[in-house]
């Protein structure tokens, strides 16, 4: 079965391995633009369009699905199309160039958390389980009807970094089985059901944490904003960013916001109990361990974050 495979980021590329290593087709590989990355802005390739590379394939980088785009997919004559993270909309003139549509790979339990950042949202909600689901793309917002589905246990250690690399792999079999049963003439799609919600794609303002908030809803967003957009905090009107933070039950005495330097760790005050700060990136400087950014602090004791 000839694939056009469509894919940007890291966690798409595990699902493009695996439809080469079950002998698909893979016609072509449709992926963003090279886009400026580090403090140097390097125009570089997407971790799709690198792989797609060594695998000797051809490769169309499009910001979006345009006519233009649509008549060069169109060239390659996909029986199908694989979409993983591509970043952009599917038009409805698109959707009807493969002879199988365009089947998605969606890394949340549908129809919970459509959107563009459903682990991160699952995380930050406070979710135990979440998972992934292949389904045919329609024009609405991951609204198609599912061919299969897979589980994930949310560690409580998890970041959303953590849980899309665990996703990623086990996701990429998930949507080679679809295929194999497209293929074969037996996939049945189920429409969708259940409770519906959204997962908009995460702003830097989600990574602000409110230390007003409870302590374990602070823990659960600094590690579903983790590794982007990333927390945050403000100290003396600068931006000071954060890794996961850990609850403390035992310290209930820190007012929000307000540090506590101890021997071993850094502790903030919350809306409930105390949490320990992770490693630390002040302003203009190197991401450090809390202990070694307290020792630069002239008063600890009056530190506030706000």
């Amino acid at each position: 079965m000839r694939v056009l495979f469509a894919g940007t980021p890291a966690v798409a590329v595990p699902s493009l391995d695996s439809l080469i290593k079950a002998g698909f087709d893979v016609v072509a590989v449709l992926t963003r633009p090279d886009a400026p990355v580090g403090r140097k802005r390097i125009l570089t390739p997407s971790p799709v369009a690198a792989r797609a590379a060594e695998l000797g394939l051809d490769v169309i980088k499009a910001a979006k699905v345009d006519a233009d785009t649509t008549a060069r997919i169109a060239e390659f004559s996909p029986d199908v199309a694989a979409i993983v993270a591509y970043g952009g909309i599917v038009p409805r003139a698109a959707l009807g160039v493969p002879t199988h549509g365009w089947i998605n790979l969606h890394f949340s339990l549908l129809p919970a958390w459509r959107g563009a950042a459903p682990v991160q949202r699952s995380i930050i909600a406070g979710d135990d389980i979440t998972g992934a689901a292949t389904f045919q793309l329609e024009e609405g917002l991951d609204t198609g009807p599912v061919f299969g589905t897979l589980t994930e246990t949310v560690r409580p250690e998890d970041t959303a970094g953590d849980l899309l690399d665990r996703l990623s792999v086990s996701g990429a079999v998930l949507l080679s089985q679809t295929l194999s049963a497209i293929e074969a003439g037996q996939a049945v799609a189920q429409p969708q059901t259940g409770e519906v919600s959204l997962a908009p794609k995460l702003t830097l303002d989600d990574g602000r944490l409110d230390w007003s908030q409870p302590a374990l809803a602070l823990n659960r967003r600094a590690r579903g904003v983790t590794p982007e957009p990333g927390a945050w905090t403000i100290l003396d009107g600068q931006r000071v960013k954060l890794e996961p933070v850990l609850p403390r039950p035992d310290v209930k005495d820190l007012a929000p916001g307000t540090i506590r330097v101890e021997a071993q760790s850094v502790l903030v005050g919350t809306g409930s109990h105390a949490v320990q700060l992770g490693r630390i990136q002040p302003a203009g400087k190197k991401m450090m361990s809390p202990a070694d950014w307290a020792r630069g602090l002239a008063a600890p004791e009056r530190v506030v974050f706000e």
